[in-house]
């Protein structure tokens, strides 16, 4: 079996994040966390390469618009999912124009997110419960 697919969850909602990490890992995927964009930029500078990212849209400090345009700076190759409570177009295009792969609004059924990563990566589903 290859490595498994990495994934970086940038999102101030703590509960949220761990609860979305321990999800990802117990379907095989190695999910890292970090509560800010400031954190999620600083990760892939010192050479962390997530296969995703899903980074929220509104955070304190760095937004989620900043943190992209970061995080494809450093790791072009790098697909991000961008996730919100507040969807509105206007994010959404300028999301997509700064190399967003897709944009999904909260609250949602967590096996979208796991299906959205597995398209992205074109990774066979995982047989675990």
């Amino acid at each position: 079996m290859g490595n498994p697919i990495r994934v970086l969850l940038v999102d101030d909602e703590e509960r949220f994040v761990q609860n979305l990490a321990k999800l990802l890992r117990g379907r095989g995927f190695d999910a890292a966390t970090v509560f800010d964009g400031a954190a999620g930029v600083a990760a892939l500078e010192k050479g962390e390469r997530p296969d995703v990212v899903l980074l929220d849209v509104k955070m304190p400090g760095m937004d989620g618009i900043e943190t992209l345009r970061k995080i494809k700076d450093i790791s072009p190759e790098t697909e991000v999912v961008m996730l919100t409570g507040h969807a509105d177009v206007e994010t959404g295009i300028a999301a997509m124009r700064e190399g967003a792969t897709d944009f999904i609004e909260k609250p949602y059924v967590d096996v979208a997110i796991l299906k959205q990563v597995q398209k992205l990566l074109r990774a066979p589903p995982s047989t675990h419960a």
